[in-house]
Formats: structure tokens, sequence, C-alpha cells
């Protein structure tokens, strides 16, 4: 009897204790969103959905195929197909990303050194067919049309001289380049040996 009387009062208070915390956010503006009539805005680098990011003053893709990010996908995400152009620069013939793999880890962007992958705020990407999850380099391109992003800026790195050549050019010292005898006196005259010869 003692126990279900214990019992009663333990769930009454746990009541009162909820009908509290509500009575405490009541006037207060609420934190919801009215999906699908409110979105969200992600933060910029929130890992959404991995997109294909085109230059906008030639409409091309930024990818040179070089395989980078399909190496560091740890699930296999990624698949590329190479082909060349006219000018026999490597281009992805196909660029497909399977969403059943990807674990949205980021590791493609932070492996492309040529701005061309990118994960995008964007997270409204659901289907009915399991199927239309693979997407194709067309679909990778369209969905990344309007994500902005900036160009990393390539150095051109100087070939290094030869230490020769350099202190060929700079006219070096004549006596560095002579080999020195330890056995030579220091006034220039001819040093004796050590067994008194000489």
């Amino acid at each position: 009897m003692a126990q279900l009387v214990k019992r009663f009062f333990f769930g009454f208070y746990n009541l009162i204790l909820g009908l509290v915390t509500t009575g405490k956010h009541l006037g207060r503006h609420a934190v919801t969103i009215q999906y699908p009539k409110e979105r969200w805005t992600m933060p910029e680098r929130s890992r959404g959905m991995v997109v294909l990011l085109t230059d906008h003053e030639t409409g091309q893709l930024n990818c040179t195929a070089c395989l980078l990010c399909m190496r560091a996908c740890p699930t296999a995400a990624i698949e590329i197909e190479i082909e060349k152009d006219e000018k026999g620069k490597r281009r992805p013939k196909e660029f497909t990303v399977n969403y059943h793999l990807c674990c949205f880890c980021g590791l493609c962007e932070e492996a492309c050194n040529f701005a061309a992958i990118k994960l995008a705020p964007k997270y409204e990407f659901p289907e009915w067919n399991s199927k239309d999850l693979i997407w194709d380099k067309k679909k990778l391109a369209e969905m990344g049309s309007d994500v902005p992003y900036e160009k990393p800026e390539r150095k051109k790195v100087e070939a290094k001289k030869a230490p020769a050549a350099k202190s060929s050019a700079e006219g070096g010292d004549a006596a560095a380049d002579t080999p020195v005898n330890p056995d030579a006196a220091p006034d220039g005259g001819e040093a004796k040996s050590s067994d008194g010869v000489g």
C-alpha cells in the first residue's frame, strides 16, 4: 500500500514539474520553424549535399579528374571516369555520387585542389525511389550552379638553381675550389714529411 501511494505522489510530482516547465516557456516566442513554409538557412560550412562547382566565366566544370576526391572518400561513394579533350587535358567523363554510401564527412572537399566539389548548405533532396539518390555529373552540376565559392590562386613554383651553377655565376673564389693539402707549409713552402725526409 505504501509503495502504491509513493508511486502516485511521484507521478503527480512529475506532472506538476512538467507543467511548470511548460508555463515558463508559454509566453516566449516559439523556436520551431513552420516547415515547409519556413526554411532554415544553414551556415556556410554546413555539410549538406555534395555538388560539383562550375566556373562562372567559362561555364565548364572546375573538375580536372585528378581522382583525389574519389581516393579520399572513406565509403567509396564517388566514382569517376576520365576522358581527354581536344587539347589533351583530363576531364571527367562520368562523375557519380552515391548518397546511399555518402557519410557527409567532407573529406572530398578537403582533398580537392581546384574548388571543384563542395558540400553545399542544402538539405532538401528526398526521393521516393532509392535509385534517384545516385546522382550523375549533370545533376551534381545543376545543384551546384548557384553555390558560391572562391577559386584558389595557384602560385607558380620557380625552378631552383644548382649550387655549382650558382657559385660559378657569382664568380666564386678560386681558392675555395682548390683542394687543401694538409702537408703544405703555411708560408707556401714545401712541408717536410713526418719521417724527416723532404
